[in-house]
């Protein structure tokens, strides 16, 4: 009898050293995030500048930031960046993989070369592009010195373009992390498909485009969230590469945010920009939250 009591006892005790072991560290989420979140949108909505002040002037700091032309330039470089950075990296991403799932020889090194870039920080794979794509000591130069006297590739300085070498380093980096979700998808379809494939006369570009890709939907959302969170935090790359130039053509909102908060000493417009940067990852991360848990918890009630 002493015996059944003390095993029943155990659960509980194990559950509340588990209980009393999490109190740390949903203490830090609680304050640290939750907090530092609900106070950088409160300070949104005062006159700060060089220091915090909790006056109250309303949307005032929307409305500068609105009518801000950096913060355009900004939103525009970073709807640029997002639609062709996630969109490179899913089409490279899945080629990749579905080489990688023609069983190669050398599998492992071949994945490796490929994922490679994505384990190097942002200002790693920045400073390398800067110099590979500078007019005078990179791409420009090369096709020069090969006998292309007039060849010109000078993005990195033109206004116009130099977003869209930002795009190329960042997917240069990116569609390794890409490769990997969708060749574990590969590997988990069933190979009678495969099979029953080759037996109907389907080419492999139809089997993988309408016969395994949609089967990778789960994957991709994964793939989609993960590369939209770094759209929207993109930072590091920026000031590498660019610095945000030339003038303001490569500015991005957390650049924004960054130099208002700890250059230009206004903390209530950079806590502003800050505020819709996380309106943006909220909006991304509901609908992803809601397809994984709530609505199969719904379904299954």
């Amino acid at each position: 009898m002493d015996s059944q009591i003390t095993n029943a006892g155990r659960p509980r005790f194990r559950n509340l050293a588990a209980v009393i072991a999490l109190i740390p560290a949903t203490a830090a989420v609680v304050v640290v995030y939750i907090g530092c979140m609900l106070w950088t949108v409160r300070l949104s909505f005062t006159s700060s500048k060089l220091l915090p002040i909790f006056d109250w002037v309303g949307l005032s700091q929307y409305s500068r930031l609105f009518l801000n032309e950096r913060f355009s330039v900004a939103v525009e470089n970073i709807v640029i960046f997002g639609v062709l950075f996630i969109a490179g990296c899913l089409i490279l991403g899945f080629l990749l993989a579905v080489f990688i799932d023609q069983k190669v020889r050398g599998e492992a090194v071949f994945r490796t070369i490929f994922l490679y870039p994505y384990a190097m920080s942002f200002v790693v794979t920045g400073l390398a592009w800067q110099w590979f794509l500078n007019p005078t000591h990179g791409v420009q130069k090369l096709g020069r010195d090969l006998g292309f006297e007039n060849f010109t590739f000078n993005w990195l300085v033109t206004q116009d373009m130099v977003i869209y070498t930002i795009v190329i380093a960042a997917i240069w980096q990116g569609s390794g992390l890409v490769m990997c979700i969708l060749l574990a998808g590969l590997r988990g379809v069933d190979e009678s498909l495969w099979k029953a494939a080759r037996v109907d006369g389907i080419p492999a570009w139809r089997y993988y485009l309408f016969i395994v890709l949609p089967l990778l939907g789960p994957m991709i959302v994964t793939a989609v969230v993960l590369l939209s969170i770094s759209v929207v935090k993109l930072y590091d790359l920026v000031v590498a590469m660019t610095k945000g130039g030339p003038g303001i053509a490569s500015d991005v909102p957390a650049k924004f945010v960054m130099d208002h908060f700890f250059e230009r000493n206004n903390v209530g417009l950079a806590t502003a920009a800050a505020t819709m940067m996380l309106i943006a990852v909220a909006s991304i991360l509901a609908p992803w939250l809601y397809q994984t848990y709530i609505r199969p918890a719904g379904r299954v009630a």
